[in-house]
């Protein structure tokens, strides 16, 4: 889903410059242009904005100083040619402080910090399971059916897992994996590294050392050596 914006600058090249990069990235539309603080109200009053690109140096109100008046403000990315303002930005919460002519890889750093706090945002779904073959993840804000007999295996990434499966893309969902361990079937799903459960049937190869599953190669953990006995039988069966 595409965040929202809003560009707040009284200089059309500005606007027009993050207009294009913003295109070019694709993960962020553009709601509104704003050539001063006034007209940047009326928006966020009409519509939802995620984010606000926000001028410091405009006529009538300066960009910080909008910002102490707005109750609930989205994420704001300043950008400005004036580097003297960057402790007041950051005071009010700012994700980033961008210096003038911005950079489309500068810009792209900036935007991938709200996608990290996005996702620290997220509460923790339990996955749902169901016995008829399949399991429900939130991501995305909605609940995502995969089927067992579709998932390659899952990753662990911090506070949140990675399942990878055959046909459609990967699922990012906020849960640990002991907890969806605890509940996938064992007959079916096996953990073999602090980091990593496998699908056993989807295993191509295996040594005492990795598994093979994919086209990727898993390490298998010293401590979880012993579950790759599950394989073992699952070759034989």
């Amino acid at each position: 889903m595409k965040l929202k914006c809003i560009i707040v600058d009284d200089e059309p090249l500005a606007i027009k410059v993050l207009e294009t990069h913003l295109e070019s990235i694709g993960s962020v539309s553009v709601l509104a242009t704003c050539n001063n603080a006034f007209e940047a109200m009326e928006v966020l009053k009409t519509g939802h904005a995620d984010l606000m690109f926000l001028d410091i140096q405009m006529p009538k109100l300066l960009g910080h100083e909008f910002l102490r008046t707005i109750r609930n403000p989205p994420k704001v990315i300043f950008t400005t040619a004036y580097k003297e303002f960057a402790i007041d930005a950051f005071e009010l919460n700012a994700i980033d402080y961008l210096l003038k002519p911005i950079t489309l890889e500068r810009l792209l750093k900036a935007i991938n910090k709200i996608t990290d706090i996005n996702l620290a945002e997220v509460k923790e779904e339990p996955a749902i399971i169901n016995n008829d073959g399949f399991v429900y993840f939130r991501a995305d804000r909605k609940m995502i059916k995969a089927q067992y007999a579709d998932i390659l295996y899952v990753e662990s990434m911090k506070d949140y897992i990675k399942i990878v499966r055959t046909n459609d893309k990967p699922l990012l969902v906020k849960q640990s994996i002991s907890s969806l361990d605890d509940i996938l079937p064992d007959n079916l799903f096996v953990r073999i590294h602090r980091s990593y459960i496998v699908a056993i049937h989807k295993v191509t190869a295996f040594t005492n050392h990795d598994v093979e599953i994919g086209g990727i190669e898993i390490p298998i953990g010293r401590l979880f050596s012993q579950q790759v006995e599950k394989i073992t039988k699952a070759t034989k069966a």
